[in-house]
């Protein structure tokens, strides 16, 4: 029982001056239970690579293409493509991360809605977008999605993902 629920009553704006019990805006638990059971959503993993960084994301997905083929694949335009194609990966794409592809993929994970990111990162070249490549990484540590950002902490992550999914 929420403490609002107790008819505790508060004078009323209106010039009568009458009391009006106090309305109770937490989330009860009748309306928790009495909702129906929404099924799960797959587990939802983003790809993204910069581009002297495609090669090892292909390899890294054709090393664990059978954990991915039971996950929901989102990856920016050209990492997706080449995911398609070579490894073929159902995958959903956003755009290019220069056009603003890592801001999508940052504004589905604070939706709720990635579970995990793998981002190989070329740490020697400059990027212009730079700024939203942050942005992105920010966003994983605001609301703890894992990341990987190199092969090594790439194949930990899908391997344990692979174990933990069926």
């Amino acid at each position: 029982v929420c403490s609002s629920d107790l008819a505790v009553a508060r004078p009323s704006r209106a010039s009568s001056g009458a009391a009006r019990p106090s309305v109770c805006r937490c989330r009860r638990y009748d309306d928790l239970v009495s909702r129906p059971s929404v099924p799960p959503r797959p587990f939802t993993v983003a790809l993204i690579a910069h581009d002297g960084k495609k090669d090892d994301i292909i390899r890294i997905a054709k090393d664990n293409e059978e954990t991915l083929k039971r996950m929901r694949l989102l990856a920016t335009a050209t990492t997706g493509a080449l995911l398609r194609q070579k490894v073929g990966l159902p995958v959903e794409c956003v755009l290019s991360g220069p056009q603003g592809g890592d801001l999508q993929v940052g504004a589905r994970i604070a939706a709720g809605e990635v579970d995990a990111v793998v981002f190989l990162r070329d740490p020697l070249t400059a990027h212009p977008h730079e700024p939203d490549v942050q942005a992105l990484l920010k966003v994983c540590d605001v609301h703890d999605v894992p990341l990987a950002t190199n092969v090594a902490s790439a194949k930990l992550l899908l391997e344990r993902l692979g174990e933990l999914r069926p």
